[in-house]
Parts: structure tokens; sequence; C-alpha cells
């Protein structure tokens, strides 16, 4: 069974992670004159607006319900990380992209480029570490499913966004250092140009890939499958129901709303069957804590 993964300890690794190597390679790009280098130090740049954004949309989903919003604020998390990846396709992949094109048409030749190496070398270590961090809580929550897996189910839409910037920060920054090793190496700023351009086409494929993700909790999904046969079994196994006839769960951020439609055990009166309905509702909070709306109707069909 999957564990609780702590998503602000992820966020705050990135932001550390990526201020960092923004200030190291935007020195860099000054100097050396490379693309490739300023698309990756806009990239860095962009990243700590977008995990400023992840950390506001974490403090909205913790407001508390209201009248105007009787299910609570969790479903904040997912406009911001829809929008972060938005920033991510846009800041990230199409300016690089453009400053591939615009490298192309108007070459400049690199100054330093060992100095430029260096702080991508230090980027991949700062990056590596985040990455590191971010797989632990990954892994924590994923249990026994496969990253693919996890990316494709998750209900955490904050992490996957993290995850998402991660790798592709990560295949980014040694992409940049493939770019200029070559340009130092055969003279050709063509590949520093083309460098710059993979850097662009990497961040669009995964900004459309965690777009796609967040859409579908944005529309409104349920909790993770494995998470709602565990949950389909529990309520079977209750000695207070007889039958589930219709199961409905809707992810609202950290939170879960479930509502059940069941044929009870027979009782003697209603206020037995509503002590037995009670029953089940407390022993489902206590088993399954991201349980917080819990709507029960007893009936004999679906």
């Amino acid at each position: 069974m999957s564990g609780h993964a702590d998503s602000t300890k992820a966020i705050f690794l990135a932001l550390g992670a990526n201020f960092a190597i923004f200030l190291s390679k935007l020195v860099a790009a000054v100097i050396t004159g490379s693309g490739a280098m300023l698309a990756e130090a806009v990239h860095s740049l962009a990243d700590c607006g977008n995990q400023g954004l992840l950390l506001l949309g974490l403090r909205q989903a913790k407001r508390p319900p209201s009248d105007e919003f009787p299910l609570g604020w969790g479903r904040a998390l997912y406009f911001w990380s829809f929008l972060v990846a938005i920033l991510l396709f846009s800041v990230g992949g199409m300016f690089s992209i453009y400053e591939g094109v615009h490298k192309l048409s108007e070459p400049e030749p690199l100054k330093w480029p060992w100095l430029a190496l260096g702080v991508l070398v230090f980027g991949i270590v700062a990056e590596g570490i985040s990455m590191r961090g971010c797989l632990q809580e990954v892994n924590k929550a994923r249990g026994e499913m496969g990253l693919w897996q996890w990316f494709r189910h998750t209900r955490s839409s904050e992490l996957l966004v993290i995850f998402g910037e991660d790798l592709a920060a990560l295949i980014g920054l040694v992409l940049a250092a493939l770019a200029v090793g070559a340009t130092m190496l055969t003279g050709n700023l063509l590949f520093d140009a083309l460098g710059t351009i993979a850097i662009g086409v990497l961040l669009v494929v995964v900004a459309v890939a965690v777009a796609v993700e967040v859409k579908a909790l944005l529309i409104g999904q349920g909790i993770e499958p494995r998470r709602r046969a565990e949950l389909l079994t529990f309520l079977k196994s209750r000695p207070e129901v007889a039958e589930v006839l219709n199961l409905i769960t809707l992810q609202m951020g950290p939170d879960v709303m479930v509502a059940v439609k069941a044929q009870m055990t027979p009782t003697p009166d209603g206020h037995s069957l509503a002590e037995a309905i009670n029953v089940v509702e407390a022993a489902m909070k206590a088993q399954f804590a991201e349980v917080r709306w819990s709507f029960f109707e007893p009936d004999l069909a679906d």
C-alpha cells in the first residue's frame, strides 16, 4: 500500500535548486553568449515562479468550507497546477524554441565555454538532488506502481508538476551540456542552436503531458482506481451492508468526497438503520483518512 507523500518538501527542494541554478546559469549565459545556456536560465527562473504558484495552491487548498464553497478549496490546487503547465509550455518551451531558431539565423560565438560547461555540471548536480528528493516522495505515494502508471493515475497534481519539471530540467541540462560540448569540440555553432531547440521541444512535451493529467482533475476525477477498489471492498465487508448498489467518489485536492448507495442489512426500525449507517461512515473515515465528506443513501435498487 502507498504512503503519504510530502509535496511541500518536494516543492521547496525544487525551488532552492532552481534558484541556485538560475543565478549560476544567468551569469554564465551573459559571459559566454550561449543560447542553450540562456534558455536554461529562463527555464530555471520560470520554474521558481511555478513553484511559488504551487505553494500558493497548497495554501488555498487548506481554506475551510463555506456556504459558497461547501466542499472547500481543495481543487484550487488543480487550477494552479494547470497554470504552471501552461507557463512551462509558453515561457519555458516556446521561448527556448524561439531562441534556438534565432541562433540558427544569427549565430553568436561562445565565450568562455568551459565556464558554461562548469555551470551546467553544477546544475545537473543540484537538479539531481532535487529530483532525488522528489522521487523519494513519489515512491511513498506510488507504492508498487511503476512511475508511468503513477503519472497516469496520481491525484496529487502538485507532486505531478514537480516531477515533470524536475525531469525536464535534468534532461534539459544534459542536452545543454551536450550542445555546448559539441560546439567546443567542433567550433560549429549549429550544435548550440539545435540544443536550444531540443530543450524547447522537451519542455513542450512535458508541459502537454502534465496539462492533460491535470485537466482530468479539473473536470472532476474520482479517487485512484486501486484506492476505489479498496474502498469498495471495505464497504462490501461491513456486516451492516447487504449490497453496495453504487459508489461515487470525487477527488477534491487532498480530500475526498464519497457518495454511497447501498442495500442495508434489515434493521428493526429507522433509528437502528441510521445508527448502522453512522457506524459504517465512522469506520470508513477511520480507515480512509482522506475521506472528508460522506453521503450515504440506503435503498433497494440503484
